[in-house]
């Protein structure tokens, strides 16, 4: 039986919450208490926040090793069902180490899929047009190992790059919800939630970010930390190959076509003043936030944050 059909062990799935929540937590705690650990220094990680305040990157980092440790648990508990998260891990590593790249070297004065795309013109490769090539390598190879599991039916040369795409631009989306305190990991453990709802399959990559997320949510919310590229690209691309392996052709597609809508919608649309105009949307943003002053100077980008 292939990877793709074959039902995963309930032991595997239990475990991959707790091992993301701990991993991403102990590595969370390592970097602040051993900052020798930390590639490029914890000052290199630093950025200004929508209030002006100084916040660490370093919560990417602890979701790329939340994620990673989830999936191996259910890959050593469930035994060889447990190689179902192989394309997983491609995604979230390969995705994670192209977002670490970007906090790391990144220009900020480029920004956006317009903005790199221009420069790219211009003849200057910025790291974020890096960044999308690296992301949609690793997409490929996830999507191709998700073909290569499948037994019944054969995926086409065609279809596996639009399903890398579409693992690539669901990474950058995230990303792009990455803008004020919580809101990426909210919809990250959202669409865990409603993955989860679906094929127990999809529960094997839900699992691990659901309980990375739920690790990371108290210092995200309080404005100590922040995704920033490395854990948001992890998080939409392991999110994504869930969906991959489930969804039929036609789904995937769809999914593509919408990811790459909302991407290009975010080039004149604010998504930040959408959800602050939507009731249900606005009190899901700001639950368990820290209240805005009425005296605050409006709102900016994080630096660091949603971009491409």
């Amino acid at each position: 039986m292939s990877d793709a059909t074959r039902p995963p062990s309930i032991r595997g799935t239990a475990a991959m919450p707790t091992a993301g929540y701990v991993a991403a937590a102990t590595a969370s705690r390592l970097m602040a208490r051993l900052p020798g650990l930390i590639p490029g220094g914890a000052s290199r990680w630093e950025r200004t926040n929508h209030r002006g305040e100084t916040v660490t990157l370093l919560e990417g980092p602890a979701a790329v090793g939340g994620l990673v440790a989830g999936l191996a648990s259910g890959r050593l508990i469930s035994g060889p069902q447990g190689d179902s998260v192989l394309p997983a891990l491609i995604a979230a590593t390969g995705s994670g180490m192209a977002g670490g790249l970007d906090d790391l070297l990144g220009a900020t004065n480029t920004k956006g899929l317009r903005g790199h795309l221009k420069a790219l013109l211009r003849g200057d490769v910025t790291t974020g047009s890096l960044k999308i090539a690296a992301i949609g390598a690793s997409g490929l190879a996830a999507a191709v190992v998700v073909a290569n599991d499948r037994v019944a039916t054969k995926t086409g040369w065609l279809q596996m790059s639009l399903d890398g795409a579409f693992i690539a631009g669901s990474a950058n989306l995230m990303n792009l919800f990455d803008l004020r305190p919580g809101r990426a990991l909210k919809v990250a453990m959202l669409a865990a939630g409603v993955s989860s709802l679906t094929t127990r399959q999809v529960a094997l990559e839900a699992a691990a970010v659901s309980g990375t997320a739920a690790s990371l949510l108290p210092d995200d919310l309080a404005e100590r930390a922040m995704l920033g590229d490395t854990g948001a690209n992890a998080l939409g691309a392991v999110l994504a190959v869930g969906a991959v392996r489930r969804w039929s052709p036609r789904g995937r597609r769809v999914a593509l076509g919408a990811v790459t809508a909302a991407t290009l919608a975010s080039e004149r649309v604010s998504f930040t003043k959408v959800i602050a105009d939507t009731p249900g949307l606005r009190h899901l943003d700001q639950w368990g936030r820290r209240p805005t002053p009425t005296t605050a100077t409006p709102a900016t980008t994080p630096s660091g944050a949603g971009d491409l």
